[in-house]
């Protein structure tokens, strides 16, 4: 069954906004995994706009489910911070300085040596990885190359397409998540996925391990409360049998 990992990097986002701790970030993630999230997954940034390094730091020390901490290997401090807090799973992102949000996935066949040795790095420090894929066949087939345990697809370009054609959508996600289990790794899902969109996903992409949810998901809470909104994202998942 897949796995629910709630991003909370909006509600950093909203308590930075005025400064103070309203809301309290490490409460409303132990709160998620309560609720019902099964991980928790934060992005920190060089300029700390929503998650702090201290965050991390203050995070690993109360969670009982899997902490997912997604970055830019290329950033060192990023790689001190991982490396201090051993989370279950990194998620590398070949994020840009500045980036606003994360809008692609590596290009593994050109950065394969790269790769493989920051892999190794956190691999060796008992760290699951994972990195940043495009549904590209290509990009599948070097991602194994790199060593890394897991990929995560990058599911910005299913989410738009979703409304016109969902067949259409989903079907170089089905060939990649096929193709990167007959090889061997797991796969994440994350981006743009919703209430909407999600089941559907699933339904069709069998191998999916885990999805990681922070913009959708914080704002359906909004309107139907965090320990409702958890709940509802669990039960798009839990209704999928394959």
């Amino acid at each position: 069954m897949t796995r629910l990992s709630v991003n909370i990097n909006k509600i950093a986002t909203i308590r930075n906004s005025r400064g103070g701790n309203n809301p309290n970030l490490i409460q409303m993630a132990l709160d998620a995994e309560q609720f019902g999230a099964q991980g928790i997954t934060v992005h920190p940034r060089p300029d700390e706009r929503h998650i702090r390094y201290a965050d991390v730091r203050a995070l690993r020390s109360v969670l009982t489910t899997e902490f997912n901490i997604e970055g830019n290997c290329r950033e060192s401090k990023f790689v001190d911070l991982v490396l201090e807090v051993r989370p279950q799973q990194v998620t590398l992102v070949p994020d840009a300085e500045g980036q606003l949000t994360s809008d692609h996935g590596w290009d593994t066949i050109g950065n394969k040596d790269y790769l493989r040795e920051m892999i190794g790095i956190f691999k060796s420090a008992g760290i699951r990885t994972s990195i940043f894929c495009d549904p590209d066949l290509t990009m599948i087939e070097g991602a194994a190359a790199t060593g890394t345990d897991r990929i995560e697809l990058y599911t910005e370009q299913y989410a738009r397409m979703y409304p016109q054609d969902k067949e259409q959508a989903v079907a170089p996600y089905r060939k990649a998540a096929r193709r990167a289990h007959d090889l061997g790794m797991g796969i994440n899902a994350g981006h743009d996925l919703d209430l909407h969109n999600l089941s559907y996903l699933i339904k069709e992409v069998t191998f999916i391990d885990e999805v990681s949810i922070g913009h959708a998901l914080v704002s359906d809470a909004l309107y139907y409360g965090w320990e409702n909104t958890i709940q509802m994202y669990r039960r798009q998942l839990n209704t999928v049998t394959h």
